[in-house]
């Protein structure tokens, strides 16, 4: 039996250069389930995404998954893409050993935590106030930058990436300080900055909303002191005041005492983010 993906919609186009089309999984014509191919808008027309990849379960376990993986791969080389990514539920086992089967790495990892109705109170000695003025232009220069290295040092060519960093923090902090549904705090211990955390809240899903970390750091002679837990407390304090009682993160693969303080805290993997190059 051959498998093959048959068009179930049109192409679409982006005012930016961006594609994206929906395609049926087929068998000998007959539909057993359904893939997205499109362009990454967070890194533009030359990365490549395979999306919501889907297979009836009475074909599952015959390769039709892996077959159609492929074949929305060489959509994507057809569109001169040189780089694909993949997003996979942390609990699909399957779809996560065929990713690796396919050549797929791990880049990243979103996370979650249910959070209580009262989270506790910074400890005895810290402080929190608002970030100044001063001190967010002088952050917000080294986080873009920061943040652009990290997906450098993971394969995506600079200028993507440092174009990535930019959109995010023009979409993110349009007001600087003062943009809508956004805090960035300073933790205070001993007269000194200890460190900062950034939080907003943001569509997880379709009409579902969250709070998000999208930053946090220990001042680097203050690490080790347990500051990185106290951050990340007050990011759910923040987010439990702003009404919402989920609270959400994005770290990168490698960044293992990060992930061990998530986890530790009661975040639970969502989805595992991987990518490969298109040869």
């Amino acid at each position: 039996m051959t498998t093959t993906l048959r068009p179930s919609g049109p192409l679409q186009r982006s005012a930016d250069g961006g594609r994206s089309r929906a395609y049926d999984i087929c068998v000998n014509s007959r539909r057993v389930g359904s893939v997205r191919v499109a362009t990454d808008p967070a890194f533009g027309a030359a990365a490549g995404l395979v999306q919501d990849l889907w297979v009836e379960e009475p074909d599952r376990g015959r390769g039709r998954g892996t077959v159609a993986a492929l074949a929305a791969e060489e959509v994507l080389r057809g569109w001169g893409c040189s780089e694909v990514g993949i997003s996979v539920p942390a609990g699909a086992t399957a779809a996560l050993a065929m990713a690796r089967a396919l050549g797929y790495t791990e880049r990243s990892r979103n996370m979650l935590k249910e959070l209580a109705d009262e989270p506790p109170a910074p400890p005895a000695g810290v402080g929190v106030r608002s970030m100044t003025e001063e001190e967010f232009a002088v952050w917000e220069a080294r986080a873009r930058d920061a943040f652009a290295r990290s997906w450098v040092e993971r394969g995506v060519p600079e200028d993507r990436a440092r174009a990535k960093a930019e959109a995010g923090h023009r979409e993110l902090l349009p007001r600087g300080l003062a943009s809508p549904r956004t805090a960035i705090l300073v933790a205070v211990a001993g007269g000194r900055v200890v460190g900062h955390v950034w939080t907003g809240v943001r569509e997880l899903e379709p009409g579902a909303t969250a709070g998000y970390v999208y930053d946090v750091e220990v001042a680097e002679e203050q690490r080790g002191r347990g500051h990185g837990r106290t951050l990340m407390l007050l990011a759910e304090r923040v987010t439990r005041e702003a009404g919402e009682a989920l609270l959400g993160l994005h770290v990168f693969a490698g960044n293992t005492p990060a992930i061990r303080l998530y986890e530790s805290l009661g975040y639970r993997t969502t989805h595992v983010n991987s990518s490969k190059p298109l040869l």
